[in-house]
């Protein structure tokens, strides 16, 4: 089948993952807590994004040279996706902080002026996700990332 033999679609599956998983040690070495959640959330380091996309444009330059025009598109692509990874998403990430101050502060001015009885307003109140972006480190580093675990693939898909 067709689709099984797609190395710039597999590395780029590739470099998701393992940019999504590698989350859960780097934080833990920044914080020493663990948390799985990690694996499934947006922003953090690496971003599995810029990952993503760097794997597929050198999958992409590996399979049909760096003249193909889908070269092109591809290279393209992840600058986009790289670019708008650390603007409007880094940015709106940053207003959801300010988003969830100003909820927490209307939640305590509320509890201290009605005192509702046995009502816990946070528990309703779900926060705005604060990581939605990335700064431009975790970006250059994902790009890192998809560059290097696609070549690593490519080398011993090879041998194989």
């Amino acid at each position: 089948m067709e689709l099984f033999d797609n190395f710039p679609l597999w590395a780029a599956l590739a470099a998701i993952f393992f940019a999504q998983f590698v989350k859960v040690p780097i934080q833990f070495i920044a914080t020493r807590r663990i948390d799985w959640t990690l694996i499934t959330s947006t922003g953090g380091m690496p971003s599995s994004h810029s990952a993503a996309v760097t794997a597929l444009a050198t999958g992409v330059a590996l399979e049909v040279g760096l003249a193909s025009p889908i070269f092109s598109v591809a290279t393209v692509f992840a600058i986009i996706v790289m670019f708008d990874a650390t603007g409007v998403r880094r940015h709106a990430g940053e207003q959801a902080i300010v988003l969830n101050k100003l909820v927490g502060d209307f939640n305590r001015f509320v509890e201290e002026t009605k005192k509702w009885p046995k009502m816990n307003e946070q528990e309703k109140v779900k926060d705005l996700k604060e990581l939605l972006g990335h700064k431009p480190i975790e970006v250059f580093f994902g790009g890192l990332t998809g560059i290097f675990l696609t070549l690593v693939l490519h080398y011993f898909t090879e041998i194989w």
